[in-house]
């Protein structure tokens, strides 16, 4: 997910969750937002990862430049650390700061889930594209310098 979308996605869930705290929601109804802006942030930081290491054919086919998505990642990852302040203070002073420790667990929780299973994923996918791309132009090139050698050969 890039970096916009996943901030837009956090951005909404941060809203709900305020709203559910100034009405005096309890933090077990709101797992479901928790979880949906946590799992944002994670998207966050792996998009400011791959900000910082694109993929070969990214940097050479991608519609945005790489300085682009790096700046977009780089907004978005202090926005969210903004909204992760903001959540503490209200946590700490709403719940106690035993409720910030056990969500911060729950956060570990879902981005070691994330990394497992969606990033390694797709990190997979975009090698393995990466090794036909690269595996179909060194065949070409060599069908090519085949037939070249051929035509003028013979």
């Amino acid at each position: 997910m890039d970096p916009a979308s996943a901030m837009a996605v956090a951005s909404a869930a941060f809203a709900t969750i305020k709203k559910g705290f100034a009405v005096g929601r309890d933090i077990e109804s709101m797992v479901g937002d928790l979880s949906r802006w946590m799992s944002a942030l994670s998207d966050i930081d792996q998009a400011e990862k791959e900000a910082k290491n694109p993929p070969i054919f990214k940097k050479m086919f991608s519609g945005k430049s790489i300085e682009q998505e790096a700046l977009e990642a780089y907004a978005a990852k202090k926005k969210a650390e903004s909204q992760r302040a903001e959540l503490k203070q209200w946590m700490q002073f709403t719940i106690g700061s035993r409720a910030w420790n056990e969500l911060l667990a729950m956060e570990g929780r879902i981005r070691k889930q994330r990394q497992e299973t969606l990033y390694r994923q797709r990190e997979r996918r975009q090698k393995f594209i990466e090794y036909v791309i690269i595996g179909s132009s060194v065949a070409i090139a060599a069908i090519v310098f085949f037939i070249t050698y051929k035509v003028l050969k013979g």
